[in-house]
């Protein structure tokens, strides 16, 4: 019923830039909150970045001042610009959205992944 494609993921060097899309269909994302995730192999999975209903965000204290969400919602589009990436930023990066904007890492819908590589 919701599709969410995440794309814009690469590989970079230390210090580098990259903006994460979220193409969302079925729905207007402005009804949702919507967020970013991420794991790296052996890791717990983690949040990284969320912007509700009314256009508050939120961020991990490890990406704030480096990580931007934002959404354009005549595209249903989620975004998360990157800057100043490090090599513990490196893992698969998923797009979540949730009608009820719900707390911890219970989404109802889930993209599936866009892999983000930081070398050093």
């Amino acid at each position: 019923q919701v599709q969410l494609v995440e794309s814009g993921g690469g590989s970079v060097q230390a210090g580098g830039s990259l903006r994460l899309s979220c193409a969302a269909s079925g729905y207007s994302i402005s009804r949702y909150c919507m967020g970013w995730f991420r794991q790296a192999p052996g890791k717990e999975r983690e949040g990284v970045a969320d912007i509700d209903t009314v256009g508050s965000t939120s961020y991990a204290d490890s990406v704030r001042g480096r990580f931007t969400i934002s959404q354009d919602t005549a595209k249903r589009t989620l975004y998360l610009q990157m800057i100043s990436l490090r090599p513990e930023d490196t893992a698969m990066y998923y797009c979540a959205a949730d009608p009820w904007c719900r707390r911890g890492g219970y989404r109802a819908y889930w993209g599936q992944g866009t892999q983000v590589t930081v070398s050093s």
